[in-house]
């Protein structure tokens, strides 16, 4: 089984609860920064996630196939005018202290393999959110300006999501790219029947990257684009 934090780690994150959701629900009612949302349907040979890299442990991996429901391939992205950090400098100061960037009243990074200071392939952490559910995940890839995990079992989510930093003729640019698929059934309902997972997820990416923004020293321009290839379950074996 994926490694879980300890119990009084667990118990104190959850303690932050009732205020965590009570200050999201506010600061996504009256949040101002311009989004800019599209979807369209994708293809299941476009939108898979990349393959593990050679040497990547797969145990307790879930991959999209473990999933259940469309499968959806997402991208957020801002770019950043003026920034004092390059790309590098910006992705390892992010990648040494998530929580540096994370709502933090809704939800926190909690590593339970791995050193503290550093973030290497192999490195485990769990999400822990305003919820009564974990988010076990694993780091797969790690470059100068990225770094990707994949989803352990037991997540609400059964795919990879990357972090990326590049230069823009504006100045930098930030992506957070995703190729998921809900983990169970229960997951599906929330996520794509009543829009609540959905909603939630928006708000901690978008909000993730409003704080990515004010990290690197420069200013958010454009607002934030969010677009959204969906793969209907089943669309492989027609």
């Amino acid at each position: 089984m994926p490694r879980r934090p300890s119990l009084g780690r667990r118990l104190a994150t959850a303690a932050r609860w009732p205020v965590g959701v009570a200050l999201t629900s506010w600061s996504y009612m009256w949040r101002t920064t311009p989004m800019h949302r599209r979807e369209e349907a994708g293809a299941v040979n476009d939108d898979g996630p990349p393959p593990l890299p050679d040497g990547v442990s797969d145990e307790e991996v879930q991959h999209p196939s473990d999933g259940t429901g469309p499968l959806f391939h997402r991208r957020y992205a801002i770019t950043v005018r003026d920034p004092r950090l390059s790309p590098e400098d910006l992705v390892r100061r992010i990648s040494t202290d998530l929580n540096r960037v994370t709502p933090t009243e809704f939800a926190v990074f909690q590593k339970v393999h791995g050193e503290d200071d550093d973030m290497r392939v192999g490195d485990e952490y769990v999400v822990r959110m305003a919820a009564p559910w974990d988010g076990p995940i694993r780091v797969v890839g790690v470059t100068p300006r990225s770094f990707r995990f994949a989803t352990l079992a037991g997540h609400l989510e059964a795919g990879q999501i990357e972090f990326r930093a590049a230069e823009a003729p504006e100045g930098l640019r930030f992506e957070i790219e995703s190729w998921a698929r809900s983990g169970d059934r229960l997951s599906n309902l929330l996520y794509h029947r009543l829009r609540m997972a959905k909603e939630v997820q928006l708000h901690m990416w978008t909000s993730f990257l409003e704080r990515v923004a004010r990290e690197s020293g420069g200013r958010l321009t454009g607002g934030i684009d969010i677009h959204t290839r969906r793969v209907e379950a089943g669309a492989d074996e027609a």
